[in-house]
């Protein structure tokens, strides 16, 4: 598997809020402590090869293709068999690592991932849209309601940007059309991006908009409404990973 020359896969990151995300990484995690821990401290240690000796990630990259679909879940059942102590240690420490190397990298230096290279503009929103993902697939296994905060804006601003990357991984055509999307934030704040006149239009809680992002909710479970063919098409595709 090789590494492909492009940033970011492409993505238009200059408007994340990287001072305010890499402090809600670190947040974020404090609440989360659990198969699931297994998985994100496996991928803080990858985080860290690739940022640390990005020629001993292409070893990462050769595992993760021989495994295929798997991989992700054989790499969290080994992580999963080390005592509960070590594991939450190991995670703990691996997330203090990893954002004191994103801190410590410039936002555009490019290190290898998986199918692009990432800089530190999109690692820091990722690990916490990850973090809130997999802490949210906590939640439910315990039925215990995940209380959202401001940090979701993070999520919800990732989401946005990987419009175009919904529309690719579904194999259809990008639309070319602006589209705007305002969201009700945890505070009743309103988030929006896009322009205003925009005919394609998305809203609803961010709440919602993150979990159907992150493909935690089904469309049909959240109170997201879209204005237009291609906006309701996102609703039905979106995504925030490959």
């Amino acid at each position: 598997m090789k590494v492909a020359l492009m940033l970011d896969y492409g993505l238009d990151m200059s408007s994340v809020e990287h001072d305010l995300a890499l402090p809600d990484v670190a947040a974020e995690g404090d609440e989360l402590e659990a198969h699931q821990i297994a998985h994100l401290a496996s991928a803080d240690a990858n985080v860290l090869i690739a940022i640390r000796t990005p020629d001993a990630f292409e070893a990462v990259l050769k595992q993760a293709e021989a495994a295929g679909s798997r991989y992700a879940d054989l790499d969290a059942a080994a992580g999963a068999a080390k005592p509960r102590s070590a594991l939450l240690e190991q995670w703990r420490a691996g997330r203090t690592e990893v954002a004191a190397a994103l801190r410590d990298i410039p936002l555009d230096h490019g290190f290898p991932w998986y199918g692009s290279q990432l800089t530190a503009a999109l690692m820091v929103p990722l690990r916490l849209m990850e973090t809130w993902a997999h802490g949210q697939d906590i939640f439910d296994a315990l039925g215990v309601s995940h209380r959202p905060t401001g940090r979701l804006r993070h999520v919800a601003a990732l989401g946005v940007t990987g419009r175009e990357l919904s529309f690719h991984a579904a194999q259809l055509p990008v639309p070319a059309e602006p589209f705007r999307v305002e969201l009700t934030g945890p505070d009743g704040q309103t988030w929006a991006w896009g322009p205003a006149d925009a005919v394609q239009r998305v809203q609803g809680s961010a709440l919602d908009f993150c979990l159907r992002v992150t493909q935690r909710r089904s469309r049909a479970e959240t109170d997201l409404t879209a204005v237009g063919e291609d906006a309701q098409k996102w609703l039905d595709i979106a995504r925030v990973f490959l």
